[in-house]
């Protein structure tokens, strides 16, 4: 009787085993362990580690989950699916190249890019889709692009009457009262607009944004680096280039302010707060997260990571068509018309812009990048990321590249611009 237990035990342990590899036959690991291995050991333990190119830069672009701790945006309620009705005049579309024209499918797959993901919806519904260099699952880093995030949340509390962006930082933060940062408006570091000399800055590693940067982790760390961000804060004395309110200066020191806003604000940390105000409300196929090097401080200024399909469900909150994903409307229709027309334009202009005739933006605001004058709203990120919003169109775009080692590259960017234009163009020209 024992012989045959144990005989039926093996039997069955068989055959679960079996059962097991048949339900994930179809599942394709997307890196082995040898190259597991390998990526991680060819990490820079000298110098910043995202400063590679090459296939290395795209490896990391997709695994920062597995190089550094990260904090989790939690996704809630039924998965909200997307339709999907292709458009394959987009693919069709003809690229000009120095070398010539291709289609863009075939662009996306030649040698000259190095997109790894498009996902494009119009009127909600999924009209282009490819992933020539990734798997649809994965989760890449989107880098700058995570800068609208604290901005969209703090607009909302806004609207809510919860924070009076013409007041000073350290009204609602008094730990800066003592830093340079005291006396200057939120608004005015929602806009990128402080006027202070801490542009974002990664070969002088004596200048304020590097020093930030190995505070909160980004940065190469050296012994002496600040221990956080939030202290480094305090006490910071930086010089000026330009008055506050009157010339457009990138730094992501303004959006983890904005993200300690929310903060104090609150009383939770930003990821939580993040969760609760929007992720939760998108019908999202996952969890997100944020890169968070340090004490669980998360990188607000570009560590987000999450599906590409996930990131378009948010830029649909900007849309008419926000109802596909949402059963409320996160972002009010006066929000939307605040990012279209509530700029100031000599930002951009002071900052060395060409006119709006020319280069067609408006304006920059509420670290959106730049609002064209034909409505759409675009955020890019270092190393050839994107979100493109057109909430008149019901258009919404997101790509994601890297650098070759020689930056031979086309830039996904203005291709896919060109592309849209093609495809959209008489109704996204609407001035």
């Amino acid at each position: 009787m024992k012989i045959q237990s144990l005989f039926c035990l093996a039997v069955l342990t068989a055959f679960a085993g079996t059962a097991h590899a048949d339900e994930h036959a179809g599942f394709k690991a997307v890196s082995s362990m040898d190259e597991i291995q390998a990526r991680q050991r060819q990490v820079p333990d000298d110098d910043i580690w995202w400063n590679v190119r090459g296939e290395q830069m795209r490896w990391m672009h997709l695994n920062a989950h597995q190089l550094f701790p990260t904090v989790n945006v939690y996704r809630k309620g039924p998965v909200r699916a997307l339709e999907t009705r292709l458009m394959p005049a987009i693919g069709q579309t003809e690229v000009s190249l120095d070398s010539g024209t291709l289609t863009f499918d075939d662009f996306l797959d030649s040698e000259y890019s190095t997109a790894m993901g498009v996902v494009v919806l119009h009127q909600g519904r999924i009209v282009f889709e490819r992933y020539p260099r990734m798997r649809e699952f994965e989760k890449p880093i989107y880098w700058s692009v995570a800068k609208v995030l604290p901005a969209t949340v703090l607009r909302i509390m806004e609207e809510r009457g919860e924070v009076d962006v013409s007041k000073t930082i350290e009204e609602y933060i008094p730990d800066l009262a003592q830093s340079d940062f005291a006396g200057i408006t939120v608004r005015n570091i929602l806009d990128m607009a402080t006027g202070l000399d801490c542009q974002d800055e990664y070969e002088e590693r004596e200048s304020c944004y590097y020093q930030y940067s190995m505070a909160i982790g980004d940065g190469f760390r050296e012994q002496d680096a600040p221990d956080n961000p939030y202290d480094f804060l305090k006490s910071l004395e930086v010089s000026k280039h330009a008055e506050q309110g009157t010339q457009f200066s990138y730094s992501g020191v303004n959006t983890f302010i904005l993200a300690w806003l929310v903060e104090e604000l609150t009383g939770r940390a930003f990821h939580d707060v993040f969760t609760e105000e929007v992720w939760q409300h998108i019908g999202a196929e996952s969890d997100a997260s944020y890169i968070a090097y340090r004490y669980g401080i998360p990188l607000t200024h570009g560590g987000f990571l999450s599906n590409m399909r996930d990131l378009a469900r948010f830029g649909l909150l900007f849309t008419p068509s926000f109802k596909a994903i949402s059963d409320r409307q996160v972002i009010s229709t006066s929000h939307i018309e605040f990012i279209r027309s509530a700029g100031n334009p000599e930002l951009l202009a002071k900052a060395g812009l060409p006119p709006v005739a020319v280069s067609g933006i408006k304006h920059n605001i509420y670290q959106w990048d730049r609002i064209h004058a034909n409505g759409t709203f675009y955020k890019g990120g270092w190393g050839g990321q994107g979100l493109i919003v057109n909430p008149e169109q019901d258009l919404v775009a997101v790509f994601t590249s890297y650098f070759k080692e020689d930056s031979s590259e086309t830039h996904l960017e203005p291709v896919l611009f060109d592309v849209l234009e093609r495809n959209f163009g008489s109704r996204m020209n609407r001035q």
